[in-house]
């Protein structure tokens, strides 16, 4: 493998090579790891990631659950002050070998989707799986979108909305005659 290539997190399972009773895998990135998952991440920080999984085989894959933790650093949305936030996330995958061709149902078929399950394996191809992706996935999808401090809000700097409603619909109200405002 190249660098370029390399993996940011060592979390590369061998299908092939896993006993049947499953294998813990821990994972506890080095800084520069660090690093480049908050250069990734586009977020100011990760300050701290640990991850504990347990892959055991299933039905020619595997199934990897576990938990992560971590702690991070973005900017607020309000002032750009930083806003720490800790993360502990569940992990829950499988990943099944992909088939040789993808299976198009016949025309006219009825398709079931349970919407209630879980979702769908991840397809593999060869005999090894990297887990890296799915750990940077699970971070990523835990990261709250708009981070603030407590207390913080736009009134706090002294901002304030408009005074009267803006938009299309606002101007449209302007146009109603006296009689259309009393049926409303």
């Amino acid at each position: 493998m190249t660098e370029a290539n390399a993996p940011i997190l060592d979390a590369v399972i061998r299908i092939d090579r896993l006993p049947t009773t499953g294998r813990d895998v821990e994972v506890k990135p080095d800084a520069a790891a660090l690093l480049a998952m908050a250069e990734i991440l586009k977020i100011s920080a990760v300050e701290r990631f640990h991850a504990t999984l347990t892959a055991v085989p299933l039905r020619g894959g595997i199934r990897v659950q576990g938990n992560l933790t971590a702690r991070i650093v973005q900017p607020s949305v309000v002032t750009f002050e930083p806003v720490p936030q800790d993360i502990d996330e569940p992990v829950d995958r499988v990943f099944l070998p992909g088939g040789d061709k993808p299976r198009n149902p016949a025309p006219g078929a009825e398709i079931f989707v349970d919407l209630d399950d879980d979702d769908f394996p991840d397809h593999i191809d060869g005999p090894e799986v990297d887990l890296s992706a799915l750990l940077l996935e699970t971070l990523a999808l835990a990261i709250d979108p708009y981070p603030r401090l407590p207390g913080e809000s736009l009134a706090t700097l002294g901002i304030d909305g408009p005074e009267e409603e803006e938009g299309p619909f606002a101007r449209l109200k302007t146009l109603k005659t006296p009689s259309d405002k009393d049926g409303q």
